[in-house]
């Protein structure tokens, strides 16, 4: 049996497709496709194959884009995509999951949940999150007030955690009828000193779950890295031995819980690329007490680079790949667990994610 590994590419102008075998030396690139819809986020289930994007702005609304033939043909739906009359108007999908029991979940902006249980043709309103009392007091962030951060439990369908931006992270174990905020730790940089700790408010960029451990959790935030080994409960900063506090994605090994990759950029306000434009994937191999910078291969000048929060992911073989794309839209890669990178693509639209998919044929 042979394997073809698909990495899957949300851009500002459609969805593309980069292509290569199990040995992920050759690639070839196909694409745009979703008739070159500003894309967020393109997942796959990895028992079917089928492949799901979603997008939309405020002209085109929002839309999930579906594909059961790896990207030879597509179509979409927004049945169901929409809140009550006189509420905002969705815009865009921003986070797509695939859940137990084919389920399928978005994310979308204004921030909100929905399900769809027939594979993308139809959608419902999980209604228990915005019905959350906090909500009054979800503010945006610097992309608006979006749900980017879909986690589902591996094992029990009704547990599942979101990532708001600028509301943190919550969680539900009754299939979404019931949330609870999951920031105890989590500090917010840009509240009064006195108010650093609030229950929600805060402004979480990424969420990746551990491989075999469903309550360890990793967390990149506007204000830091951490770690939950409780499900998100409570959360721990490790952030040490970084060069910045700031980024937005992290991506888990596939199968080291204590493996967890990510990269920083030089902060919020200093214009968002790599550290000294000098690019670097930061791994853990202990849980995020140590880190260790992973360059070989990347550029080390003049590299004015962004990542965006779901544009690093990482590949099932062995050893795991890594890759992320930037927003310039380059794709850089690793068969190697980060040792070493190099270029596969360039020259694409801005790149809002990075998923992947082993085919075994």
């Amino acid at each position: 049996m042979t394997s073809r590994l698909l990495i899957l590419l949300g851009t500002k102008k459609g969805a593309f497709i980069l292509e290569s075998d199990a040995a992920r030396r050759d690639w070839v690139q196909r694409g745009p496709f979703c008739d070159a819809w500003p894309i967020c986020h393109v997942i796959a289930d990895p028992a079917t194959g089928v492949i799901h994007a979603g997008g939309g702005n405020e002209w085109f609304g929002p839309a999930v884009w579906t594909s059961a033939d790896f990207g030879q043909s597509w179509t979409h739906s927004s049945q169901g995509l929409a809140y009550p009359a006189g509420e905002a108007p969705i815009r865009a999908v921003w986070s797509l999951a695939k859940g137990l029991g084919g389920v399928l979940y978005a994310g979308v902006e204004p921030a909100g949940l929905f399900r769809s249980e027939d594979g993308g043709v139809s959608w419902q309103h999980v209604h228990g999150l915005r019905d959350h009392p906090s909500r009054p007091q979800w503010q945006p962030g610097g992309g608006g007030l979006i749900l980017h951060a879909l986690v589902p439990h591996p094992t029990d369908a009704r547990q599942l955690w979101v990532g708001i931006s600028s509301a943190g992270v919550f969680h539900t174990a009754d299939g979404g009828e019931s949330w609870q905020p999951r920031n105890s730790g989590i500090r917010c940089d840009y509240l009064p000193e006195d108010q650093r700790y609030p229950e929600v408010g805060q402004c979480v960029h990424g969420l990746a779950l551990a491989p075999g451990m469903p309550n360890r959790l990793y967390q990149q935030n506007h204000c830091g890295m951490y770690r939950s080994d409780d499900g998100g409960r409570s959360w721990q900063s490790i952030e040490a031995g970084l060069p910045s506090s700031f980024g937005f994605p992290a991506a888990a090994h596939p199968r080291d819980p204590s493996t967890v990759f990510l990269l920083p950029l030089n902060g919020d306000s200093a214009g968002r690329y790599v550290p000294d434009a000098k690019a670097a994937v930061w791994r853990s191999r202990d849980r995020g007490e140590s880190w260790q910078a992973l360059r070989e291969g990347l550029p080390q000048q003049n590299a004015f680079i962004g990542v965006l929060r779901q544009a690093l992911a990482t590949d099932p073989l062995s050893p795991a790949g890594v890759y992320f794309g930037t927003s310039s839209g380059s794709v850089f890669a690793s068969a190697d667990e980060g040792d070493h990178w190099r270029c596969i693509a360039e020259h694409l639209p801005a790149i809002s994610s990075v998923e992947t998919l082993v085919v075994e044929a």
